[in-house]
């Protein structure tokens, strides 16, 4: 392993040609249930070189089509961020995307290798910041008397807090922030938009598959999942295992999909109206204030509910057989469902800050490789920003693309990202900023 310092001297990384990369550094600390609290400064070179435990989880609902990423520990102490920066770029100088994972609140983290960042730092010049957050019931449970819920909200404001403090001494611009995120990590930038603590630490945002269709949680529903998994675990849930809290979860969750699995929405997630996160009038008339200082970066998939019901399905399986008309129902079907959950909502609200005077860029990502049966499923757009190697080589979704072909399908992807981040802009002719009425996108990759 080749070191790096970080320009500032205090923290040593691994050199990967080009880039140096800074793994489990830890931005806070919390008790179980309890909000997130800052680390104490470290003496001497802290030692960036491994990665941090992961939050506890099970295994996520869609690894079959992205793959699996590398096993690391899980641990309630899970709160870290990895940085990537160019090699010798000097304090302050670089502008900077925070990147919060999807997985439905209930898996994923920012210390996966599929989210290795050594590829878009190298061809952008840009420093990315990967965040882990609370998940599942140790992040989003509320129950009266033992969690508001948000607690993941709040993790990642922490983080956003941490990158405006410390991110100069990598080489980034804390005033040059601009936080992204896939499905769940892009709604939660979405909420993050509306919350005026959050909205002081970055000045740009980028929305990749939000479940708009989903929104936020009401309290009603938030108690109503919360008693359910309460019921299940059947002990205090301050001191039970997490192995336990996982097992009640999990039953939770299969409770709450139905028994055809055909209800995707995430049971934990964030909480309208609790803290951090003002009610949903209060919440959408900030993000209407502040819209004029941000610009957005926002779009979906072509074919997101491919990845939820593409593959192996009790019931979208047995429509696909049906002789004659099966795969064009299935296909309209699945259409009908992204379109209500994830692509109305995301031109509502594209539409809404365009009026309220953002400027904002729209933009859909289609199939990858006509013979893959997931399409331009979603989490497709991960591998254009992310692939680097073989890291992405189980994902049922790229196949029979090799790692050279999905490098250059993502290279005009990751150099709009990069051009987004230092600018706030698309340079194309042919990708003009949303008009509020308009359905044009830009067609990746």
């Amino acid at each position: 392993m080749e070191h790096g310092l970080a320009p500032s001297g205090r923290w040593r990384g691994e050199a990967r040609g080009a880039v140096v990369i800074f793994r489990g550094i830890p931005y806070a600390r919390a008790e179980r249930f309890g909000a997130p609290e800052p680390v104490a400064a470290h003496d001497g070179v802290y030692e960036a070189t491994r990665r941090y435990a992961i939050a506890p989880q099970l295994p996520g609902r869609l690894e079959g089509v992205m793959g699996r990423a590398d096993a690391l520990q899980q641990s309630e102490d899970c709160l870290a961020l990895t940085v990537t920066t160019p090699v010798g770029a000097e304090p302050g100088s670089c502008p900077v995307l925070v990147w919060l994972h999807g997985g439905a609140y209930l898996a994923g983290s920012g210390q996966w290798n599929l989210y290795d960042a050594d590829r878009l730092v190298r061809e952008t010049g840009v420093v990315v910041v990967s965040v882990s957050y609370r998940l599942g019931v140790l992040g989003y449970l509320r129950a009266p008397g033992l969690c508001a819920g948000n607690l993941g909200l709040r993790d990642q404001i922490a983080a956003l807090r941490w990158v405006r403090e410390h991110i100069a001494e990598f080489g980034g611009d804390p005033e040059r922030v601009t936080v992204a995120g896939q499905s769940a990590g892009a709604q939660s930038v979405v909420a993050l938009l509306g919350i005026a603590e959050a909205r002081r630490l970055f000045a740009q945002a980028i929305v990749q598959s939000a479940p708009f269709g989903v929104g936020f949680q009401s309290h009603r529903r938030a108690e109503r999942v919360g008693a359910m998994f309460l019921a299940e675990l059947d002990a205090d849930p301050r001191t039970a295992p997490v192995s336990d809290l996982l097992a009640a979860q999990g039953r939770t969750v299969r409770r709450m999909a139905g028994p055809a699995a055909l209800n995707a929405a995430p049971p934990f997630l964030p909480v309208a109206d609790a803290g951090p996160l003002p009610d949903e009038h209060a919440w959408r008339q900030a993000v209407r204030d502040a819209a004029t200082a941000v610009p957005v970066l926002l779009g979906c998939t072509a074919e997101e509910s491919r990845a939820f019901y593409g593959g192996p399905h009790p019931v979208f399986g047995r429509l696909r057989r049906l002789p004659v008309t099966g795969a064009r129902l299935d296909a309209a079907v699945q259409h009908l469902i992204g379109r209500k959950a994830f692509e109305r909502g995301l031109f509502r609200f594209a539409d809404e800050l365009a009026d309220a005077g953002a400027r904002v860029y729209c933009f859909r990502v289609g199939r990858l490789h006509p013979a893959n049966p997931y399409g331009a499923c979603h989490c497709i757009d991960l591998p254009l920003l992310f692939a680097d190697g073989d890291a992405w080589h189980t994902a049922a979704m790229l196949a029979p693309l090799t790692a050279a072909e999905i490098d250059a399908l993502g290279r005009r992807t990751r150099g709009y990202w990069g051009e987004f981040v230092r600018t706030g802009r698309i340079d194309d002719t042919g990708w003009t900023p949303h008009r509020s009425g308009s359905r044009t996108v830009g067609q990746l990759p």
